[in-house]
């Protein structure tokens, strides 16, 4: 049994369950603000999920006040699964409404792993007040649930894909093909991690390296640093 997130925020179907964490330093420290979305939680995604926990901890060493939520249906978050029809997308704007209003300052950066890469990129390229996203494991071959990414061909946030060499749900050639048709205004940069899986077991210390040293730089450029 996982615990109890330390925050619940107050959704339209009840409430959202939440793990917040500012960086070393406190909220005075903070460089930016992000959002980690879990995987399908009708297969055992939660935010507790080990990809989801590193991208959070990536984001939190870059500088960010990180938030990972349990989406609609999971953990003590109140609703049911809406298998990303909108339910999620709602949540997901809700949790950046907490992060702006508590933090109004801060850039936000919204990071996704599987499903929730693939929630979190289109409300990522959707929201104004995102300013970069990350996708995980993006499961771009999984057309037959619905999930379609030819949104990724209008987006001008900056982009950046970690993806296994060996991705179960995500053809990393598909995944190639699809980051080579986002417009250059977007600066979408693809990172493959060689020999991972779809869950990255072997590999989670690059993972997270590279989402800490990509923030970093992000963040960096977002506030006219250096």
């Amino acid at each position: 049994m996982y615990p109890v997130g330390n925050l619940f925020i107050p959704a339209e179907h009840g409430r959202l369950e939440a793990i917040i964490k500012e960086p070393r330093g406190g909220d005075a420290a903070a460089r930016g603000a992000a959002l980690a979305l879990h995987p399908h939680p009708l297969h055992g995604g939660t935010m507790h999920n080990k990809v989801v926990f590193r991208a959070a901890r990536a984001l939190n060493e870059a500088g960010c006040v990180t938030l990972r939520i349990n989406f609609r249906g999971t953990g003590q978050s109140t609703g049911a699964h809406d298998y990303a029809r909108g339910g999620e997308q709602q949540d997901a704007a809700t949790a950046l409404d907490y992060l702006a209003e508590k933090y109004p300052s801060l850039p936000v950066v919204l990071a996704g792993f599987s499903f929730g890469a693939r929630v979190g990129l289109e409300v990522g390229c959707k929201d104004s007040r995102v300013r970069a996203v990350v996708g995980i494991g993006t499961p771009v071959s999984i057309a037959e649930r619905g999930y379609d990414f030819s949104f990724l061909r209008d987006c001008r946030k900056d982009l950046l894909f970690v993806h296994g060499e060996r991705d179960e749900f995500g053809d990393a050639e598909t995944l190639r093909r699809l980051v080579a048709e986002i417009p250059a205004e977007a600066h979408a940069r693809l990172h493959v991690v060689r020999g991972a899986g779809h869950f990255f077991d072997e590999q989670l210390d690059e993972l997270t390296r590279v989402i800490r040293e990509w923030a970093e730089g992000e963040l960096g450029r977002m506030r006219g640093e250096g």
